[in-house]
């Protein structure tokens, strides 16, 4: 069984059509009020006029049409040259001007359809002027026609209505197409953030992995012949590691990726050992229960960073680790011996300066007291109630 597909059928507010089935679908919309026409194609279809004025008013009402619809079906939305709009406008009212005073008043209602294209097409400022003015012109009209005036205000109202009715409708649609193009724009944004994500993950999980898998081969490499047995524990770590970095980066890909303090503390202890650093962790034995996991992620992947950093590029021989409060943040400071800043941050301390600021925290970077290079991340703290009313007191 054949599926229908409804969007080919219907379109919305402020589209414009991309098929034929759209166009027939507006076209019958539009042509619904063409019923007010039925008093010029029946002054033309009778005999009140000579052929040639019925032929001529036969042109000119299909004219008058073509110009009508080629400003309302297509152009409602677009954002068209001002002066090409006041000409196609100025040449509807020249029409309908000499068709009602040549033809009498059964022409009149032509205005109608007038200030209903001012409206569709015109910015809203210009169309208050134009359609109040096209009124005063088919009144104006309407007055020195005879027998015209029992049904002028019935033409009168019609024209004011439509025309700010559709000065409403213009404006609906120029809305409702900013708010699609706004809705792509953070679709657009929010897969570019997601790319971001994913990179910077991909960035942190594997240079840390693949370091150490590098540092674990080579020791392997050097153990070989003569100590095959640590060797082959160098082998196993290889294949420990390797498995969890793809436990990791399928994690990353899923978006459940959320590193602990506590398992990174334990890879930058394995990572320095096996590079021969010497690590102080000692600054690091309080435990922060009021650290809230976004701010400790945030943190554990700053350690991440910084170890492996120290592991491929200081040439230091030690390095010490820091977790302390300061305020109301919690600051992770790592600090090495080795060559000092370098040139501008890599990807690695950009994308986690990325990531700190998404846990309201800041990265700072720069040359260590004592030389060598120093990474501290901080992020604020989340505290119990009671403990920041009793701080309160305190200070009271």
């Amino acid at each position: 069984m054949e599926v229908r597909d409804d969007a080919a059928y219907t379109i919305g507010i402020g589209v414009e059509p991309d098929n034929r089935r759209q166009m027939t679908v507006k076209l019958i919309w539009i042509a619904i009020w063409f019923a007010y026409m039925a008093a010029p194609v029946d002054d033309v279809l009778s005999d009140h006029h000579t052929r040639t004025g019925d032929v001529l008013g036969g042109l000119g009402l299909l004219a008058f049409v073509a110009g009508y619809l080629t400003l309302v079906l297509r152009h409602t939305v677009r954002v068209l040259d001002r002066g090409l709009v006041l000409l196609c406008l100025g040449g509807l009212t020249t029409l309908a001007t000499l068709l009602s005073l040549t033809l009498g008043g059964a022409w009149l209602v032509l205005f109608v359809y007038v200030c209903v294209a001012s409206g569709a097409v015109l910015p809203a400022k210009l169309a208050r002027i134009a359609i109040p003015l096209v009124t005063g012109v088919l009144a104006a009209i309407g007055a020195t026609e005879p027998g015209v005036s029992d049904y002028l205000f019935a033409l009168m109202v019609p024209a004011l209505l439509g025309g700010f009715a559709m000065t409403g409708v213009r404006q609906m649609a120029l809305t409702t197409k900013a708010l699609r193009e706004a809705r792509a724009t953070v679709a657009h944004l929010a897969a570019n953030e997601e790319r971001l994500r994913l990179a910077r993950d991909l960035h942190d999980l594997l240079g840390h992995s693949l370091s150490l898998v590098t540092l674990k081969s080579e020791l392997a490499g050097r153990m070989l012949p003569d100590r095959p047995e640590e060797a082959a524990q160098q082998v196993a770590d290889i294949e420990r590691v390797s498995r969890q970095a793809l436990v990791d980066v399928r994690e990353a890909v899923s978006g459940f990726r959320r590193p602990t303090l506590e398992a990174e503390l334990a890879g930058a202890r394995t990572a320095l050992a096996a590079a021969g650093i010497a690590i102080d962790l000692t600054g690091t034995a309080d435990a922060h229960p009021d650290l809230p996991p976004d701010e400790e992620g945030a943190l554990a992947w700053a350690l991440r960073e910084a170890v492996t950093n120290v592991v491929r590029h200081s040439g230091a021989r030690r390095c010490e680790v820091t977790l302390a409060e300061d305020g109301d943040a919690m600051c992770l400071t790592v600090t090495d011996n080795g060559r000092g800043p370098g040139g501008s941050p890599g990807n690695g301390l950009t994308g986690l300066a990325e990531r700190l600021a998404l846990a309201d925290g800041r990265l700072e970077t720069g040359a260590a007291p004592r030389g060598g290079f120093r990474l501290r991340a901080c992020v604020p703290l989340s505290r119990p109630v009671a403990e920041v009313e009793a701080q309160a007191q305190r200070q009271s």
